[in-house]
């Protein structure tokens, strides 16, 4: 019973340590994309008063996702001041770049989604670093909990 008890034990600490290594692993990825997001959007230096964000200074930037959110939801609006919905733009016929209201909707729409996209990302991330970090944590519990349970079988050994 004790060997078992053991082989449990050190079954334990192995799930520990893998556990640990991937925690570790995952939250380190997850902030390394954060960092590249956040320097990706510092270089496209989009000001969020050029966007018609109200309140924002002169030199304030998209580079977080609160900043995104806010840029891309006011982009949002405007949009729609162009027209409530694409089919609305469209009136039944078929899009045509040389028109300005449609050339101006499709750059407003792409920049509207590259502005979520950025906040998703930043989200995903911060999901992962945080599954990261729980990961760790689970990983340094079954550590204890095997090396607890490994130290009390080699005690019953000796009752």
């Amino acid at each position: 019973m004790n060997k078992i008890l053991r082989l449990f034990g050190v079954l334990i600490v192995v799930f520990g340590v893998i556990s640990l290594i991937v925690g570790v692993t995952v939250a380190a990825l997850a902030y390394d994309k954060q960092v590249w997001m956040t320097d990706a959007m510092k270089q496209e230096k989009v000001p969020l008063a050029a966007l018609g964000v109200k309140g924002a200074g002169a030199d304030e930037i998209i580079d977080n996702a609160a900043a995104a959110q806010v840029a891309a939801d006011t982009v949002r609006t405007h949009r729609h001041s162009i027209a409530p919905t694409y089919s609305d733009l469209m009136a039944g016929g078929k899009y045509d770049p040389t028109n300005t209201k449609h050339l101006l909707y499709a750059q407003a729409l792409n920049l509207e989604n590259y502005l979520y996209l950025g906040v998703l990302g930043f989200g995903v991330a911060q999901l992962a670093m945080g599954m990261g970090a729980f990961m760790v944590l689970t990983g340094l519990a079954l550590g204890i909990t095997g090396i607890t349970l490994f130290r009390l079988a080699g005690q019953l050994k000796t009752c």
